[in-house]
């Protein structure tokens, strides 16, 4: 862990964020996740997390990205705050949306389709291409940036991230959104969808495209092939254990994964409801944690992500790492985060996330 510290790691000149957006019908099961005010409304969040990296505000999304009852916000506006402090760019990929965002937001389009519900025999049809395609946008920037961070945004991710793990052989407990992780919902469905798939625990370890085919989603094809097509080029794959899913089905497939590490926020890593690190061990993936210190702010809904509400997202732990890359203190971070938050705040005709 103190070797992958941000500030043993070398400043990149030519870096790049890249945020993956997509949606899974997944997430329309009551109370899988906590990314929106009721189910159906999660189809908004991928799109309304897009505007907010992009301008700081929502635009065409009419609900606003914050949590009542204490305005606690999305990672989307962490990774705002920490991209616009490092001047890094970034750039937004659309791996299967059911709503899009504001046409000012550009979007680079791969090709796919929002996934079905993991229950279903076939939940990602178009795996393979989505792959494809994130591999061929993989190459293209492997010409043009010396490191990238990738980090996604799709609620219910979680969920099928563990039914991907199981379909390779992996069990363990993934993250949530919400403050009580709703683990037996999460195996059942798991269970349901192995099951609807003909898919034993562990039967798919050496075809993971097909377990992402039969119970993952969209955003796990485009980000592994993005990073698969980056090869040499040193990747941080942005999140919890959504993104060691990934790692593994890049580790399966065949590619080279030294240069990838997985950063995540403390909030993930000490998660006693999941396995993230435990994972991150058995896949042999570097793991690191930030800790944005929000135990300390003086906003209530900031501290709410001590009390395990939100925990990562939108490549949140891997922006905080950026900042730290680039040697801004973390009261520097916390601190225009903190004034961000006020100003949409105050935003009181728009509908709360929640």
């Amino acid at each position: 862990m103190e070797g992958l510290s941000p500030e043993n790691m070398k400043t990149p000149e030519r870096p790049l964020f890249l945020c993956v957006l997509a949606n899974t019908e997944t997430a329309y099961i009551e109370g899988i996740s906590a990314a929106g005010k009721t189910a159906k409304l999660t189809d908004y969040t991928p799109p309304g997390d897009a505007e907010v990296l992009e301008t700081g505000m929502v635009v065409d999304i009419p609900i606003l990205p914050m949590t009542p009852p204490y305005d606690t916000p999305t990672p989307a506006l962490i990774t705002r705050v920490a991209l616009n402090l490092t001047g890094v760019p970034h750039m937004l990929v659309n791996a299967g949306l059911k709503i899009l965002p504001a046409k000012t937001v550009p979007l680079v389009d791969i090709g796919g389709s929002p996934g079905k519900d993991i229950r279903e025999p076939i939940a990602v049809p178009d795996a393979q291409s989505i792959f494809e395609s994130g591999f061929k946008l993989g190459r293209e920037l492997k010409e043009k940036y010396d490191f990238v961070m990738i980090g996604e945004s799709i609620p219910a991710g979680t969920t099928t991230a563990n039914a991907v793990l199981a379909a390779l052989g992996y069990n363990g407990n993934v993250s949530s959104s919400a403050s009580t992780n709703p683990l037996e919902l999460k195996r059942q469905v798991v269970c349901d969808a192995l099951k609807s798939s003909g898919i034993k625990p562990g039967d798919l370890r050496e075809k993971p495209m097909e377990a992402i085919k039969c119970v993952g989603d969209p955003m796990m094809a485009a980000v592994a092939g993005i990073a698969a097509g980056l090869e040499d080029v040193p990747v941080i794959l942005a999140g919890g254990t959504q993104m060691a899913t990934i790692f593994g089905v890049i580790k399966h497939l065949g590619y080279k994964t030294d240069n990838i590490t997985i950063v995540t926020t403390c909030y993930v890593m000490n998660d006693t409801s999941a396995h993230f690190e435990q994972l991150a061990e058995k896949l042999d993936a570097k793991a690191y944690a930030t800790d944005p210190g929000f135990g300390q702010s003086r906003l209530q809904g900031l501290r709410q992500y001590e009390a395990g509400f939100v925990k990562e997202g939108v490549g949140a732990g891997g922006a905080i790492y950026l900042t730290q890359m680039f040697g801004i203190p973390v009261e520097k971070l916390r601190s225009e985060i903190e004034m961000l938050c006020e100003k949409l705040s105050k935003y009181g005709d728009i509908e709360r996330v929640k």
